[in-house]
C-alpha cells in the first residue's frame, strides 16, 4: 500500500473520532452544578407558607417541604423566637425565616456573610406569600434582618 493512502486513512480516522467525540459530548453534556435545595419547615395547613413556597419556586428555587412545623428547626438553626414567623427554611447552611423575598435569599447566597441567615419576623402584609387578593393590594413596610451568630441583627434590606 502506498504511504499517501495510509496518511489519508489516518487523517480521516482522526476527523471521524473527533466528530464522534463531539457528538458524544453534545448527547451527554457535563452535569450542571447542582443548586442547593431550599428545605422548608411549615405547618401542613398554612396557606401563606404555600404561597411563599410558590414565590420561591417561581424565582428558580428547588424546594423540599417538611410539613412538621418549624419550632424545632428554628431552635436548631439558632434563631431567637423574637425573629420567628410561620415557616423556616434552610439553604446551603443558612436559615431563612418567614416571608423573605427570593431576591434577598439569592443575595444571601451570593454574598455569603458570616451569619445564621436572614429573617422577616412575623407575617407582614405585602411580603411574598402575604400579598394575595385577600389583602387587597395592601403593603406594610418591613425589614429583612441579617441574623448574626451572636444573637444580634442588622437590617439587610428595607421594603417600604
Amino acid at each position: 500500500m502506498n504511504k499517501s493512502f495510509f496518511g489519508k486513512t489516518l487523517a480521516l480516522s482522526a476527523v471521524l473520532a473527533s466528530v464522534a467525540g463531539a457528538g458524544w459530548m453534545l448527547a451527554n453534556p457535563a452535569p450542571a452544578e447542582a443548586k442547593p435545595v431550599l428545605e422548608v419547615y411549615k405547618s401542613p395547613s398554612c396557606g401563606c407558607c404555600g404561597e411563599w413556597v410558590k414565590h420561591m419556586q417561581d424565582n428558580g428555587f428547588s424546594v423540599k417541604i417538611h410539613d412538621t412545623g418549624n419550632s424545632q428547626i428554628r431552635t436548631q438553626m439558632g434563631i431567637s423566637p423574637k425573629y420567628g414567623s410561620c415557616h423556616t427554611a434552610v439553604i446551603d447552611g443558612y436559615a431563612v425565616e418567614g416571608h423573605t423575598p427570593a431576591s434577598e435569599v439569592k443575595r444571601l447566597l451570593a454574598e455569603r456573610p458570616d451569619a445564621v441567615g436572614i429573617a422577616v419576623p412575623a407575617m407582614p402584609i405585602g411580603s411574598p406569600g402575604m400579598d394575595g387578593e385577600a389583602y387587597g393590594g395592601r403593603k406594610d413596610p418591613y425589614d429583612v434582618l441579617l441574623l448574626g451568630k451572636n444573637g444580634t441583627h442588622s437590617v439587610y434590606q428595607s421594603y417600604p
